[in-house]
């Protein structure tokens, strides 16, 4: 055959494939989810989630010692309280001397160079399970967000660099972001969950929290599957409020809004690789019907390609391994 282009030749080895990849993927931008719970000496298992804790402060400062080994520096945390702490307003949010601060108090004093994260969010801790206030059966916006602006100043105390508002209130990053500066927190960031899609896929990380809704489900608020240019509407907005960062999440489903934003916005864009996801790739492997290393590179590198400046994932410490050995 007589053929002027040969795409084959970019791929006779290892080293020229390397040279002509177009997609790098850096241990920098990987941020590894952590779960907290309250207690010493405590590692729960969470059974939809292999390799994954619910930690107690102590191990979890230890867990955060091999990961900055690994060269991880970001970390954001998500805590696990019990119904006793959890009410219709979620009022354990606002306790300085609460799990989450304190956490943040104490890696902020033993990693001063880490980048911390915290979520903002009721879920866990209301008892209805829910990201807002209910009221007759419905969830408020507005005095949810009330309860968010005060939530980051909490967690700006303590030590977080960026907050981050997971709950899809309207309006909640201006408010956080004025409640931040009237504080003196100019410098914290806000990483704004701006594309939350309600998604099948986040039933692990319920369970890791026990912070399923006790009643119906997030459709009115977290976004329709179904809706892409909405997408553009909630970034629009979230910068305009005064966003730092923007995140879609989930991932995997979503490579194509990922891409969207990504072309949309000059600010940073995070992607979160949810639990689900996480989980499916370790069923599969124990079932022998994928290699797990080689999908969780691939999964990783596809939301990386797909335009995500950051990527969330609980296959951090791995990944950052795996990179580790085949840097190039």
């Amino acid at each position: 055959m007589k053929l002027a282009q040969r795409p084959r030749r970019n791929r006779k080895s290892e080293s020229l494939r390397h040279m002509v990849a177009e997609t790098d993927l850096r241990v920098s931008q990987l941020v590894l989810p952590l779960f907290l719970c309250a207690g010493k000496e405590e590692r729960q298992v969470i059974q939809s989630m292999p390799g994954i804790f619910r930690m107690s402060p102590d191990v979890l400062v230890s867990h955060v010692q091999e990961a900055v080994h690994l060269g991880i520096k970001s970390f954001d945390l998500f805590p696990a309280l019990s119904d006793s702490f959890k009410d219709p307003y979620g009022k354990e949010s606002l306790n300085p001397d609460g799990l989450l601060p304190t956490t943040l108090k104490r890696l902020r004093d033993k990693f001063p160079d880490i980048t911390l994260i915290s979520d903002v969010a009721l879920d866990p801790y209301s008892s209805d399970g829910h990201d807002g206030v209910v009221r007759n059966g419905k969830i408020v916006n507005d005095e949810t967000v009330e309860i968010l602006a005060k939530m980051s100043i909490v967690h700006a105390q303590a030590g977080a660099d960026i907050v981050s508002p997971s709950d899809m209130m309207d309006g909640r990053v201006g408010a956080i972001r004025d409640a931040l500066d009237s504080e003196g927190f100019t410098d914290t960031g806000i990483l704004s969950y701006s594309a939350k899609y309600a998604s099948s896929f986040y039933g692990p990380f319920r369970e890791a929290l026990d912070s399923a809704p006790k009643f119906g489900d997030k459709k009115t608020y977290q976004m329709d599957y179904r809706n892409a240019r909405e997408a553009l509407r909630e970034i629009e907005l979230d910068e305009s409020e005064g966003a730092d960062m923007v995140m879609v999440k989930p991932a995997l489903s979503y490579l194509d809004i990922i891409s969207l934003v990504k072309s949309h916005t000059h600010l940073p864009v995070a992607a979160y690789n949810v639990s689900g996801e996480y989980g499916l790739i370790k069923a599969g492997a124990k079932a022998g019907i994928i290699d797990e290393t080689r999908a969780m590179v691939e999964t990783l590198y596809s939301i990386r390609r797909a335009g995500a400046d950051v990527i969330f994932t609980y296959f951090a410490m791995p990944m950052a391994e795996w990179i580790r050995k085949n840097a190039t």
